[in-house]
């Protein structure tokens, strides 16, 4: 028994793999891109949330004035309300002064304290 003239066929010892995506350096700073773009994004919306906070504690201070002085018309309208009602019901009891319940005519605060 003699080889076949020519030789044999070569044999095929390595693995003939179907190339499948790309290499993995590839793979690797694509995710780096895309979590860079993702940290970009979040300290900008951090920044904006900041910002707004900011916005939405000095409009409470600018505004803090302007809702004082309504709620303290707001008092003077219930107290000379109050003191309407009461010279409506007491007049027709003698000696009775409107208001006098403090011995004092001067208006005061609700009496609510602020802490």
């Amino acid at each position: 028994d003699l080889p076949p003239l020519g030789g044999y066929e070569p044999v095929q010892y390595k693995r003939n793999l179907p190339f499948r995506g790309f290499r993995p350096s590839y793979y690797l700073i694509a995710m780096g891109i895309v979590s860079a773009y993702g940290c970009y994004v979040a300290m900008n919306g951090i920044k904006e949330r900041r910002e707004m906070a900011r916005e939405k504690i000095w409009t409470r201070i600018h505004l803090t004035p302007m809702l004082q002085a309504e709620a303290d018309r707001d008092d003077v309208r219930r107290f000379w309300a109050a003191e309407k009602r009461e010279k409506e019901l007491m007049k027709g009891v003698k000696g009775w002064e409107t208001g006098g319940v403090y011995n004092s005519d001067r208006y005061g605060f609700s009496g609510m304290a602020l802490v």
